[in-house]
């Protein structure tokens, strides 16, 4: 007996459970069976889930003095995550950070449940339990660069902003300013001496660069002028046995040193690469120093400063903004990568191992593979990350390091799909499923913001909307691009190609509403008929009638149903004056089944072409800003690309039904009979399969086809569609034969 659930589909069920309800018709049993996570439940509730990509932007790290198998990371975008094993795992831990934007992480020394982040534009939130919940400091409106506690009293905290200066609490808030007119207001680092801790250093972006207090930001003096007007953007400070020992790493890749706590300085010594991003000294061992660059990865020094060597097996990546070291054992050492995530090290940097439990939270573009089920790429500020189970898994692709990607697209025409990337720097391609990438002939200085394949030609013609509002054609591919044509506003944010007549594009906009092409490109004009908000930032195409068309907009969605001609609002349900950046409809149904993602409330999905919309899964509770969105045709899987969480994946979004037929119709061998026809002929043109064979069914009805089941058994439909349809025996019943379809 075949069982129910074959290899090619299990994926797609592998966290459903089955829920029945069997009706007798006949000869005929109809057994609805309904995806859910653990449980069974209807399609309205279902819920998101995500896994991933593993790796994203590590901005800050802090261990926990006294149980140091307790780490945070600091992201931007993504909040907070906590480890309580040492990275082994991770969680978020978010709850009333309302600023997910993480730029600098401080713990009290001894009251270490006592965790402040600092963050961009939203000042500093403390927690006093660990992370599990946060309040806001109400240091308003301010970009926090750096945070430093006073080790001898634990209720003082220095934040160090980008453009305020230095403020100083006594109490975690309120915060009163104590830089002076000497120092640049720029502060991008601060260190508290241990043993004297109304010492404070602070490092500038601009002329003077180091400053330091002796009286607890009383007042401040610039440190001797071998390191006058010189970016200094690391600072470490001895931690145990020579307090008045500093380091300062510069942007010119050097490090100062001095061990009069800043009256002197020692020649620098370089690292051989252009900037010091980290700096941490080993508290056991204080001559041991870590050099965290942007370019070479990290650095060792064994001597104090005096040389250093690059430690970076393990390291793939080399940009390292942040170094943290276990203060119970020091062998471990922690990185922190903008883009390629955390790296851990257990024998001193010699060996480094990626962390593999942290998300890549910002992902701003998704496509879905139509040649191969269940592939899913995700764009992000850092690349291309792959998945080919369901966004179970991710591997990052070797587009190059730290390319920021806008827009996704593939080219379903081609043998193997060639995959094209939008990215600041032009358009990148792949033909070998994201394994390799090449940069296409597009200028590399264009900054592609979308891009857009027409469907119907052999060789790909792909179009690439840029920042400064500019539409490049290529018809070969990417191998070549016409000259740029101007719709005269300053950003595209989305195309759409009409799938039936391709010489039709749309352009989404900022600030200048939709744009439309009825030549392939070659002029532009407004269709802002009745659309309100001019600000569109999403535009999808119904794919079954393309004379629809739906813009998400900063006002909500809005609907053309005369291709652009005239818009009108579509909002009902709860989408009204809501920022709308993502669109996705799925291609199985004649009345359109939309989703949006929303800026701030997850994702919403109308069944009814828009006519009604109701929030899908709860996404909101748990990371509200959806970028993009993708749907695989071959499962119906929804992927969403969040702001903060990676990729979460909305499985089983289509009501299954199950036709059971009795033994003395399965054993009909070669096509139906009519009566047979009639019994079975439940599909509509609503129905839509999404399984293991394709089965063509016949555009005449009175020339019915049959398709062999594994017992040899025959079905046949008489409508006019295209679908995909499995065939295979009833689990319960080896005598009969079952077909299923969505």
């Amino acid at each position: 007996m075949t069982s129910l659930f074959h290899p090619p589909f299990a994926g797609f069920r592998r966290r459903c459970a089955l829920q029945c309800f069997h009706q007798q018709t006949n000869s005929l049993l109809l057994v609805l069976v309904l995806c859910c996570f653990g449980k069974p439940t209807v399609a309205s509730a279902q819920t998101w889930t995500s896994n991933g990509p593993e790796g994203g932007y590590i901005q800050a790290l802090a261990i926990d003095p006294t149980t140091p198998a307790t780490v945070y990371a600091g992201t931007p975008g993504g909040g907070v995550f906590k480890s309580t094993d040492g990275g082994a795992s991770w969680a978020a831990v978010n709850s009333g950070l309302t600023n997910t934007n993480v730029f600098a992480l401080a713990i009290a020394p001894t009251t270490p449940t006592t965790v402040y982040a600092g963050t961009i534009r939203g000042g500093v939130f403390k927690s006093t339990d660990g992370g599990a919940s946060w309040v806001d400091t109400q240091l308003t409106n301010t970009v926090v660069q750096a945070l430093t506690i006073d080790p001898a009293s634990p209720t003082t905290i220095y934040v160090g902003t980008y453009g305020r200066g230095v403020f100083k609490s006594t109490d975690g808030g309120p915060w009163k300013a104590v830089s002076t007119s000497v120092m640049d207001a720029r502060v991008v680092g601060l260190a508290t001496a241990p043993t004297t801790p109304t010492t404070v250093y602070a490092a500038t972006a601009g002329g003077g660069a180091l400053f330091k207090s002796p009286d607890g930001g009383v007042s401040w003096t610039p440190v001797t002028p071998v390191i006058t007007r010189i970016a200094v953007q690391a600072l470490a400070i001895d931690p145990a046995t020579t307090p008045t020992t500093v380091y300062a790493g510069t942007s010119s890749g050097d490090v100062f040193k001095s061990t009069d706590g800043g009256a002197s300085w020692s020649p620098p010594v370089s690292t051989g690469v252009t900037q010091i991003a980290s700096l941490a000294v080993d508290p056991v061992t204080p001559t041991v120093i870590y050099a965290g660059t942007l370019g070479g990865g990290v650095f060792k020094s064994t001597d104090g400063g005096g040389s250093w060597i690059a430690i970076n097996i393990g390291l793939i990546h080399a940009r390292v903004v942040g170094l943290a070291i276990d203060p119970a054992s020091p062998t471990t050492v922690y990185a922190a990568t903008p883009g390629g995530g955390m790296f851990k090290s257990t024998d001193r940097g010699r060996s480094w191992d990626p962390v593999k439990t942290l998300t890549e939270p910002n992902v701003r573009a998704l496509a879905t593979n139509p040649a191969i089920p269940s592939t899913v790429y995700a764009g992000t500020a850092h690349g291309v990350f792959q998945s080919t189970d369901e966004a179970g898994n991710w591997s990052s692709s070797a587009l190059p390091s730290n390319t920021d990607v806008r827009a996704l697209a593939i080219a379903p025409t081609t043998p193997t799909a060639t995959i094209y990337a939008g990215t600041a720097h032009g358009v990148f391609q792949s033909t070998d499923e994201a394994g390799n990438w090449s940069s296409s002939a597009l200028p590399s200085n264009t900054d592609v913001r979308a891009l857009a394949i027409a469907p119907t030609t052999p060789t790909a013609t792909v179009y690439a909307g840029t920042l400064g509002g500019d539409v490049f054609k290529s018809t070969d591919g990417g191998a070549s691009w016409s000259p740029p044509v101007s719709t005269g506003v300053t950003q595209i944010t989305s195309l759409a190609v009409d799938p039936v007549t391709p010489t039709v594009i749309y352009a989404g906009t900022y600030a200048g509403g939709v744009f439309m092409s009825i030549n392939e490109g070659v002029t532009w004009n407004v269709v802002n008929s009745g659309l309100a908000s001019t600000n569109v930032r999403a535009l999808a195409i119904d794919p079954v009638t393309p004379t629809s068309l739906y813009a998400g907009t900063f006002g909500g969605v809005f609907k053309s149903s005369n291709g652009g001609i005239t818009w009108s609002e579509v909002n009902s349900g709860g989408l009204t004056n809501t920022d709308i950046l993502a669109l996705a409809i799925a291609p199985t149904t004649p009345t359109a089944t939309v989703y949006a993602g929303t800026s701030g409330g997850g994702v919403f999905k109308s069944t009814d072409g828009g006519a009604s919309w109701a929030a899908v899964g709860g996404l909101a509770d748990t990371l509200k800003t959806v970028f993009s969105l993708a749907i695989d045709p071959a499962t119906g899987t929804v992927y969403a690309g969040t702001y903060g969480g990676g990729v979460f994946v909305l499985e089983c979004t289509f009501a299954r039904q199950l036709i059971v037929m009795d033994t003395s119709c399965c054993q009909m061998p070669g096509p139906a009979s009519g009566s047979f026809e009639q019994n079975i002929c439940v599909a509509s043109p609503e129905t839509r399969l999404f399984l293991d064979r394709i089965c063509t069914f016949p555009s005449d009805s009175n020339n019915p086809c049959g398709q062999a089941g594994p017992n040899g058994c025959a079905v046949c439909w008489s409508v006019p569609y295209t679908n995909y349809c499995h065939v295979h025996d009833d689990p319960n019943n080896p005598t009969v034969c079952a077909y299923e379809f969505e």
